[in-house]
Formats: C-alpha cells, structure tokens, sequence
C-alpha cells in the first residue's frame, strides 16, 4: 500500500524462468498528496524499443510525489523477457502487444497482458504507452491514436506537443484497444529505433509526458517555481489521417536525400537506389506532399522494401474518405500502417 505523498515499487509476480528464476512486473508508484487522475506509462511492450525504459527513468527522477496530484503508475519494462533477450518478442515467439486483453490462465503472452490490463491499465483514466520503430527503421517523435473519432485522445495529443499526431487503428489485441474497451484513452509514443538510445526522441517524450500531466491537471509546480517554456509551450502539431510507405523501385543501395521531418511535395527526389555494378541511380520519388515521419535505416535493400514514411492530412470525415476505408486509409490500396507499425 503506497500512502498520500509517498513513493515506492511494487512487484507483481508474472511467471519464473526455466531455471526457477523469479521475473515479475515491477511498477513504480507515486502517490500525490492531493486527490487527482490515475495515469500510466509503460515502456518496452516490444523487448528491443529501449527509448521509452529511458523516457520514465527520467519522468521519475524528476518527479516527487509532492508535485503531483493523483497517482501515477509507471511501468519500464513489461516485456522483460524480450527486454533480456534483446527482441522483440516473447519466448514463445508471440508478440505481446497483440494478445491483450489476456488470460490469466493462458499462454506466457496472455498472462503478463492480463496482469498489465488488471493490475495497472483499469486503475487509470489515461495511459501513454511508449514505443520505438522496428528495428531497421527511424520513426520522427510523433503520437498514434484515434483523434477522429475520441476528442480526449485530439486533446490529449495537442496537449503532449509531438510534431506530428497520426490517426491510428487500433489492432485486435493491442494495449490499446483493449484500454479503450474498459474506459481508459491511450496515446501511443513513437519516437527513435529498435534497439537505440535517440535522444531527440527521449527528450520528446518526457516533455510531452510532463505537458499531459500539466494539461489533465495531475503536474503541481513547488511553490514558487517557475515553469520551464521549453516543457510547457505546447508546439505546433500537425493532424495526418493518411500515410503511405514508398517502396523501393529496385533493388540496390539506398542513398538518402531527405531526412524524417523534412516535408516533401510530390514527385521531390527522396532518395536514390544505385546498382552495384553499373553507372545506374533509379529516383525515389514523393507519391505526394507529406511530411517523412520514418524511414529505413538500412542502405542495402531489395525491390519492394519500405523506405520512406510519408504522411498527410486528409479530408477527414469526407464520404471519399469513408468510402476508401474509413478515415486514417490512403487512397492507395496499401493499409494506413505496415503490420509492424500498427500499436
């Protein structure tokens, strides 16, 4: 039992190794001394995304529980067996962020889903669950979440300040869906790669965290503090309901003529893939204007891999919108999001 104005960790058990070691779920709780909203922040879902382990190490060195209003639980690893092993993925080779809502009697996967939604997620009003691209890829610090249709989430989303916010479907069996199934508005933090420290996008996220908690009335500044511009001023944030990865036309190396952030107009040369063995540069071109909110990390690729991630703000809610797919669908025949990306 965590008291009013008191701090601690608690351990959930979730299973033992096959040697007998103990692994369990540990949550860091700070307790404000004021009543206020029950939030949470989970990093590491996916073992290998490690910027988000890094995003709550600093929220709680900054962090007292004098500071707050309400109960924040924070949540570094959850996947720790795919954290140990430097993967994205459960032993069993199941992916955690599709086996939500879970069975406490179920596989490895459903259990510690289970335990995450019980134990953690319905004690909350609001969860920030953090993520990185795959490996291989950069995404630019943005949000991911169903702005169209759940205001909160919109005003959630301007509130955290990421450069681009990103309407998402939600995936059978994410974290998200199935907070939202039990009343609790989930933003999804991506930002950096697989297995990289990126410090522009650890940055982000802990001001962004900091700018929610201020905006849902959870953040008290000490008295006479004053507070830092630099975490409070919300910046511009651009809405895109539509997205689309540009493939590679050939295979080959890649070179690179736009970085994620930069905006780009259709038809702008963003890269070219060169054959190793001729005099030979086949163009990557924009399909439109956009913003690039990730790209590969690779120089070596195959005909057909993603290279960049493009995306745009569409007509939202428009019939032409609806009739491709729903709000968030390109009109290509491409999902909004590859299968990896989808959280």
């Amino acid at each position: 039992m965590i008291e009013p104005g008191e701090r601690g960790l608690v351990d959930l058990p979730v299973s033992k190794l096959s040697n007998h070691t103990p692994v369990t779920l540990p949550v860091h709780v700070l307790h404000g001394t004021q009543p206020g909203p029950a939030m949470f922040v989970s990093a590491a879902i996916h073992g290998d995304e490690l910027n988000g382990v890094e995003i709550i190490r600093r929220v709680l060195r900054i962090l007292q529980p004098g500071n707050i209003r309400g109960t924040l639980l924070c949540v570094p690893v959850v996947n720790a067996y795919g954290f140990i092993g430097r993967s994205r993925y459960l032993p069993d080779r199941r992916d955690l962020n599709r086996s939500f809502p879970g069975s406490p009697d179920g596989s490895l996967a459903a259990r510690l889903a289970s335990l995450l939604l019980t134990e953690v997620v319905k004690r909350c009003q609001i969860g920030i669950d953090l993520h990185t691209a795959a490996v291989h890829r950069v995404n630019l610090p943005q949000i991911r979440t169903d702005f169209v249709r759940r205001p909160r989430c919109r005003a959630l989303s301007e509130a955290f300040g990421a450069q681009v916010v990103l309407e998402s479907p939600e995936r059978p069996g994410s974290l998200r869906k199935a907070a939202r199934e039990v009343g609790v508005d989930v933003l999804v933090y991506e930002g950096g790669e697989g297995l990289r420290f990126d410090e522009f996008a650890i940055t982000a996220g802990v001001d962004g965290i900091a700018r929610v908690m201020l905006n849902i009335g959870m953040l008290e500044l000490p008295e006479g503090a004053e507070a830092d511009p630099a975490t409070t001023a919300t910046p511009a944030t651009v809405f895109a309901n539509a997205s689309k990865w540009v493939r590679a036309p050939e295979g080959g190396i890649l070179r690179t003529t736009k970085r994620i952030g930069e905006a780009v107009s259709e038809g702008d040369i963003i890269g070219h893939v060169a054959n190793p063995y001729e005099d030979l540069d086949v163009p990557v071109r924009s399909p439109r204007r956009g913003l690039i909110i990730g790209r590969t990390t690779l120089p070596i690729v195959n005909m057909g891999d993603a290279l960049f991630h493009i995306a745009w703000p569409d007509e939202l809610g428009s019939p032409k919108s609806h009739a491709s797919g729903g709000p968030g669908r390109d009109r290509a025949s491409e999902p909004l999001l590859d299968e990896d990306e989808i959280l």
